[in-house]
């Protein structure tokens, strides 16, 4: 009888001992690895997150009485918040995409994601790596094959045409 007490407290505190795991510990450990690779689609994922953990966290400080009215409330908040940490689901990016984003940007603005760079000395090789990775993700590896090979294509065309003007140039002097 007392392991099944203990079974029933684990169960009836499962949102207790679960949501500091799942809204803290692991978001926090996985966008310190993301601040430590160098793609930003892993940073991008943990932004998202956070700001979305903000909002989370500010609706119920300012409707905390009302939330006291439902009991359920710490389970879905536990379900909520598992959608949009799993990187299976991508809840964080289809929320924000979907419901927040359109409330902070107008389409005066455009893109919130796309932060060009200045151009200097200190660039870092790997703006292009990133770039592909995007490429990748909004497109598919077909598309960037694709656009390799055109590129391939246009270069050749355009050394055949500079190796024939150069000849016709030097037939004509």
């Amino acid at each position: 009888m007392g392991s099944g007490s203990f079974l029933k407290v684990l169960v009836q505190n499962f949102d207790v001992l679960a949501g500091p795991l799942v809204t803290l510990v692991y978001p926090l450990y996985a966008s310190v690895r993301a601040i430590e690779t160098k793609s930003s689609l892993d940073d991008q994922q943990w932004l998202t997150y956070w700001v979305l953990y903000s909002l989370i966290t500010l609706f119920e400080l300012t409707f905390a009485k009302v939330i006291e009215w439902f009991p359920f409330w710490p389970f879905a908040r536990l379900i909520f918040t598992c959608w949009l940490v799993l990187p299976y689901f991508s809840g964080a990016a289809y929320v924000y995409k979907h419901f927040v984003r359109p409330c902070f940007v107008n389409s005066q603005t455009g893109n919130i994601w796309y932060v060009p760079r200045e151009k200097d000395a200190f660039n870092r090789p790997d703006d292009v790596l990133v770039s592909a990775e995007k490429f990748i993700e909004e497109n598919g590896p077909e598309a960037l094959e694709k656009l390799i090979g055109k590129a391939g294509k246009e270069m050749k065309s355009k050394r055949t045409s500079t190796r024939t003007s150069t000849r016709t140039y030097d037939e004509d002097h």
